[in-house]
């Protein structure tokens, strides 16, 4: 009997054993075309991850991985040469020296686990935001890169964009003086399918075709569930996700982090929503729905009077999780961007929209100041170009880990709401709340663990 693609793409078995990838070989072709294998290739970002990396003109896919028959099908129609797996740890075990690097596009939970034994194994690593479920896996992922030498880049593709290369070089100059203060919101309407508020969801079959246990991976197990955990509302489950903030977060602090020279932060501290706040049940399953994340970074030259600086992120379609009124209204009558960072500046606003260009404010005093001549680049081409021509990548784990750091360590104060938490860096403890110290790390479920995480 004929067996079809997709009865193959379902029989493919899942690796059994321990997590530790060998030390491969690079790809003998290392200079003249990227060898690249995808790590979750389902929903939007999966798919669109692997179509960037098969438009680069000196990149080959050739090794795809999903625990998803669906989407490994679907994916499948696109780089057709492509060797199919269902497991990433056997992916990694028998491409050896067959592949130079990867993009991991898989749930925040197993962003850790799939990157580290990448780094581990001589891959080039790209990597979805943010970075890890947990600030200690993002400090050894950190780590592991530097130690290997190895190129890496954070997902937060808008990083390389004309835009927030600009807002860059705009506070460098000094175009609005310097910094006294920085505002970052996502308050987008279209999230809210994402920020949950439900029962514990009905136990349900898993679908034919999907790896259930392979999904869970380093997370404890729990039975399925219809349309909430797989494939895209784990973002909102403390278990898999890091909440809206986590997700957009790496995107939306970038610039700041970039344009002001941002190191770790003093001390963070949250509030949420008073439903949340008032449900054990929901805070010990969900994210809450809205929040607003304080950071106090150390100061510099680029800040006003050299003081620390305050940060602020506001999450939430409530009034009550709005930027502050008084810096909506310099928007001049205009609707207000769902997403963006606000600079304020001791002569004058810069406001980036995500997604968009910087706007300095009120206009009419600005009117007259030059913009900066800058490119935007496609975000996983200049990763793999990185590799290629050895050049910097925009946002590499040396430059994005410790701002990620900074954002995980946003949802640990969201899990420990109204408490101000004190963080030493070079420690990675937090000093004044042994609760909060607690979530830095998890534990990995057995059968998932690695040696230098969870």
């Amino acid at each position: 009997m004929t067996t079809t693609r997709r009865q193959f793409i379902q029989t493919l078995a899942p690796m059994a054993g321990v997590l530790v990838a060998p030390n491969i070989l690079r790809a003998a072709n290392l200079n003249s075309r990227l060898q690249h294998a995808c790590i979750g290739v389902g929903g939007m970002m999966g798919f669109n991850d692997l179509q960037n990396f098969k438009q680069h003109p000196r990149t080959d896919v050739v090794a795809i991985c999903d625990v998803d028959a669906g989407s490994l099908e679907r994916a499948l129609k696109e780089v057709p040469n492509a060797r199919p797996y269902r497991d990433w740890r056997e992916m990694l075990a028998k491409e050896g020296g067959r592949i130079d690097s990867i993009n991991a596009t898989v749930p925040d939970h197993m962003h850790a686990a799939v990157c580290f034994s990448a780094l581990q194994a001589g891959k080039h690593t790209y990597c979805q935001k943010p970075m890890c479920h947990d600030v200690a896996d993002v400090r050894a992922l950190t780590r592991m890169a530097a130690e290997r030498k190895l190129k890496s880049q954070l997902g937060n593709q808008h990083s390389s964009g004309a835009g927030d290369r600009m807002t860059v070089e705009y506070i460098k100059a000094g175009a609005i003086g310097k910094i006294k203060h920085v505002y970052l919101c996502s308050n987008r309407v279209s999230g809210m399918d994402y920020r949950l508020s439900q029962p514990q969801p009905p136990q349900a079959p898993v679908p034919a075709g999907l790896e259930w246990d392979l999904w869970l991976g380093t997370a404890p197990a729990r039975p399925y569930a219809n349309d909430v955990y797989h494939p895209s509302k784990w973002r909102s489950w403390l278990d898999f996700g890091t909440g809206w903030s986590g997700d957009i977060g790496c995107h939306i602090l970038s610039a700041p982090w970039k344009a002001l020279g941002l190191t770790a932060p003093i001390s963070i501290q949250a509030r949420v929503n008073k439903e949340w706040m008032d449900s054990p049940e929901l805070r010990a399953r969900l994210w809450p729905r809205a929040n607003h994340i304080t950071w106090v970074f150390a100061g510099n030259d680029l800040t006003s009077g050299g003081a620390p600086l305050t940060v602020e992120w506001f999450d939430g379609v409530d009034p009550d999780f709005y930027i502050p009124e008084e810096f909506r209204k310099l928007y001049q009558g205009q609707t207000f961007p769902e997403e963006a960072a606000l600079f304020v500046g001791e002569n004058g606003v810069l406001l980036l929209p995500h997604t968009s260009g910087p706007q300095l404010l009120p206009k009419e005093k600005f009117a007259n100041v030059p913009r900066p001549q800058v490119k935007g680049e496609n975000h996983y081409h200049s990763f793999v170009n990185s590799i290629l021509d050895d050049t910097p990548c925009e946002s590499s784990f040396a430059i994005s880990g410790p701002m990620s750091e900074a954002v995980i360590l946003g949802t640990v104060a969201i899990r420990t709401p109204g408490v101000k938490l004190d963080w030493d860096a070079q420690a990675l403890k937090i000093t004044n709340s042994a609760a909060a110290d607690a979530l830095l790390r998890r534990s990995y479920r057995d059968g998932w663990k690695i040696a230098g995480l969870g």
